[in-house]
């Protein structure tokens, strides 16, 4: 006799997307559980990760509907305007920008967005806690320090070994374990995808001056160079060098970091200095060959890892979980089994393009940007002067950007489950 699940969904890895995916299960009626091997503490550390996310306003709108936001909007700075510019190396960014630029302004989008913002930027440690928090009060179980070692399936179920000895059973196993997912390579699952030969340096910095909630993105041949506004007179800093210059900013002292800093930066923000340790990820692009496969459904860097050019990597993580929520409750009440294959081709379809559409149009925006053709560099040029000056194009953007367009599930349009 087959042993009594464990849990409806067990969810491998307590990150951002698996963790807004157990709070919108449990808003629902369904039971999940978490296994991650860290803990919550461990995720929350300032030396854990010194990454930032920008959350489009529609992905915020998914955390609000399940109770996250109220521990996470004390420490949410909201996008006003979004400067891009196309520069030269060295020193662009000391530079006003001339006719090659682009302006969002939420002002221009506020009467069909609610008055939301172009987005929100947050760290990712501020985020992880908030997100423990409502996990916490929603009484969601969590195993953590915990591996999983094995995930096997069949007709009737799904079983995650973990690295002690003991089995978990469900009807769906969720993979939300990050670009090395176990979940993936478990059910057998490729990956597809390239190193870019970049390196992000990432640090948060504090601002002489207030930002204003403006994002600036400055492209230079070397690849992006981003100054993302965060709560109070700071910025995270996104910058893009080849490997051997990364490691290099990375590992120098301080007060040269800060005089390379403001030489790139420039002194529109005044004195710019470190404020906490520095990191460095290598950019790649990864598209897993699918996103479901028997009684296994991916989400996240598990199901895709793009190029952080725009800001798009976690948002489209967080559409996964709206969307599969939606898929899973919806197959609950009407008695369905949630692992059945053709419950998960339903998510498998609905996110299966719009994921491929966006890592492809990244792709083709760093290659475009990240680079110093003359050609290529005029062209860019002349359709940033021009979408700038056209109104319906620049909304177009900013409502894509904010995650209101298209088929949206219902947590994206700030409506339960």
């Amino acid at each position: 006799m087959r042993a009594p699940a464990d849990a409806d969904v067990i969810i491998v890895g307590a990150g951002m997307p698996g963790a807004t995916l157990a709070l919108a299960l449990s808003s629902a009626g369904l039971t999940p559980l978490l296994v991650d091997p860290q803990t919550f503490e461990i995720q929350c550390a300032p030396t854990f990760d010194g990454r930032a996310s920008a959350i489009s306003f529609a992905a915020f709108r998914q955390w609000r509907a399940l109770g996250a936001a109220a521990f996470l909007e004390d420490h949410a700075q909201r996008i006003e305007q979004i400067l891009v510019t196309d520069g030269r190396s060295p020193g662009a960014a000391a530079r006003g920008p001339g006719a090659a630029f682009l302006r969002f302004d939420a002002a221009e989008i506020a009467e069909r967005s609610g008055g939301e913002p172009l987005g929100y930027m947050l760290e990712n440690r501020r985020i992880r806690s908030g997100l423990a928090r409502a996990v916490a009060e929603a009484g969601i179980t969590v195993l953590a320090p915990e591996r999983v070692r094995a995930v096997e399936v069949d007709a009737g179920g799904a079983r995650v070994t973990l690295a002690g000895g003991r089995i978990l059973a469900a009807p769906l196993v969720v993979g939300a374990d990050g670009r090395g997912s176990l979940v993936r390579r478990e059910a057998g699952l490729g990956t597809l995808g390239w190193d870019y030969g970049h390196t992000a340096v990432v640090a948060t910095v504090g601002l002489e001056r207030d930002h204003g909630g403006v994002a600036y993105e400055h492209f230079l041949p070397s690849g992006p160079f981003a100054i993302l506004p965060l709560t109070g007179r700071r910025a995270s800093l996104v910058w893009t060098e080849a490997p051997r210059r990364a490691a290099a900013l990375k590992d120098c002292r301080a007060v040269v970091f800060e005089a390379h800093l403001s030489r790139r930066f420039g002194a529109f923000m005044g004195d710019v200095v470190l404020d906490g340790p520095r990191f460095t990820y290598p950019l790649s692009l990864q598209l897993a060959d699918g996103l479901i496969a028997p009684r296994v459904a991916l989400v996240g860097d598990a199901a895709h890892a793009i190029h952080p050019i725009a800001g798009q990597g976690l948002n489209m993580g967080l559409k996964d979980v709206a969307a599969l929520a939606q898929v899973l409750t919806d197959a609950a009440r009407l008695g369905e089994d949630i692992g059945d294959a053709a419950v998960l081709a339903r998510y498998g379809r609905w996110r299966g393009v719009d994921n491929l559409g966006v890592a492809l149009a990244t792709h083709a925006f760093n290659g475009l940007f990240s680079n110093n053709n003359p050609l290529l560099r005029a062209a860019r040029g002349a359709g940033m002067a021009i979408v700038n000056r056209i109104g319906p194009a620049r909304r177009l953007f900013m409502n894509e950007a904010g995650g209101a367009v298209g088929d949206l599930p219902r947590l994206l349009r700030g409506e339960g489950l």
